[in-house]
């Protein structure tokens, strides 16, 4: 499968395809309007930063507690029932006078409900697609938050002129209502992939059996922490330029969109490893000039092209995916997502931290670059280990060691 006309052919694609535009819709503008309340709030960057990308922290909980959910329970009804807990946090969220302990609280819980999302979306990826289009069809779901992204955080940004923000919060619980609708309607009945109840201790089990091959732990380091430290970038851009924050937000959201382009459809697979360095690296460099103090022209378009970089990631869940076996499908992305997600909220606390120690979101932006770099130089040469091809549960032994 080698063009996008055969991808939306494909049976089922475009209802899934339509659930995470929905979902990415409700995460660009409700975390828009949800950092521009706690930032008015409290004035403080740190608690603004955490506020946009806080749902991901407790992502790393919810990959220890309910990461079963994604290969043991039918993928219609997990994807269905986590929108519809999302819309029902996004519109308490919306509840005036609510206190600001109060919304991290439901922040937290909006984390745990989409540890279970991003499993059981890939997790049927993979059985919607052949082998060969799993990097396509990654890549235009990428796409399509990239797409998003570029139009939630325009809009968002024009709403929240004349809209107050908790009316924005409603509208973001709309789309994931949506969503949960699209999900129930359109993807048809499957069974689980995996056997069993889906439990603390099943999803404990699994990570175990993921965590013991040392070639997949690199490869999630590597997925996860430079990607990780550079949303903590993303994550000062409304202390950095508090009136232009959506246009700098839309911007990385365009770059992300040409990677994924460039990725999937266009580089030849004997390029992607090669490629794969260089955009890791891509993703972290342009930052390091921000300290310098960039006019807002420059900061956005260096902001493009760095986030062309997140492109790179696209050619590490290919070799996930090879180290994986298929019982374990599921719950392997799933892990990437939520350990991917909580990384993020890491990155953004440490950036609010390194922001009021140094008081200055600039020098703290080009710190978090430098750290980026850093991770991913270190673990480079055991990404670039050949590793076999795993394709059933049996053989995940020959990965270990």
């Amino acid at each position: 499968m080698h063009t996008y006309g055969a991808l939306f052919r494909t049976s089922e694609f475009t209802p899934l395809f339509a659930v995470a535009c929905a979902g990415a819709s409700a995460t660009t503008i409700g975390g828009l309007a949800l950092a521009t309340v706690v930032f008015a709030a409290t004035g403080s960057p740190l608690l603004s930063a955490i506020s946009m990308f806080g749902p991901a922290a407790a992502q790393l909980l919810g990959a220890t507690l309910l990461l079963s959910v994604a290969d043991r329970v039918p993928p219609r009804a997990a994807l269905a029932s986590v929108a519809a807990g999302s819309a029902l946090c996004l519109a308490v969220l919306a509840i005036p006078g609510l206190p600001i302990a109060a919304m991290f609280g439901v922040l937290g819980v909006m984390g745990l409900v989409a540890s279970v999302a991003g499993g059981a979306r890939l997790g049927l990826l993979t059985e919607i697609l052949p082998a060969d289009g799993y990097l396509l069809g990654r890549s235009v779901l990428n796409m399509a938050v990239g797409s998003v992204q570029i139009l939630g955080f325009t809009v968002g940004g024009a709403l929240l002129a004349v809209v107050p923000p908790r009316g924005v919060l409603l509208l973001a619980a709309a789309c994931q209502l949506f969503g949960a609708v699209i999900a129930a309607l359109g993807l048809r009945s499957r069974p689980p992939r995996a056997s069993g109840r889906p439990s603390p201790a099943a999803t404990w089990r699994a990570n175990a059996r993921l965590f013991s091959s040392v070639p997949r732990r690199y490869v999630l380091v590597a997925l996860c922490v430079p990607n990780g430290l550079i949303v903590g970038c993303e994550a000062l851009f409304v202390p950095y330029a508090p009136r232009h924050a959506g246009v700098l937000l839309a911007a990385a959201a365009l770059g992300m969109l040409a990677g994924d382009i460039l990725a999937g459809r266009f580089l030849p697979p004997a390029w992607r490893e090669r490629a794969g360095a260089f955009l890791r690296l891509l993703l972290a460099a342009p930052y390091l000039l921000f300290a310098l103090g960039l006019p807002l022209w420059l900061a956005v378009s260096l902001t493009a092209v760095a986030s062309v970089g997140y492109s790179g990631t696209l050619v590490l869940q290919e070799r996930l995916i090879a180290l994986t076996p298929d019982d374990l499908r599921g719950q392997a992305l799933g892990l990437h997502l939520s350990l991917m997600m909580g990384m993020q909220a890491v990155g953004a606390g440490i950036a609010g931290v390194a922001a009021e120690v140094l008081g200055s979101a600039a020098s703290a932006i080009t710190v978090m670059a430098v750290l980026s770099i850093t991770v991913t130089l270190l673990v480079a040469a055991r990404v670039r280990t050949p590793v076999p091809r795993l394709r059933t549960a049996q053989a995940d032994g020959h990965a270990h060691g």
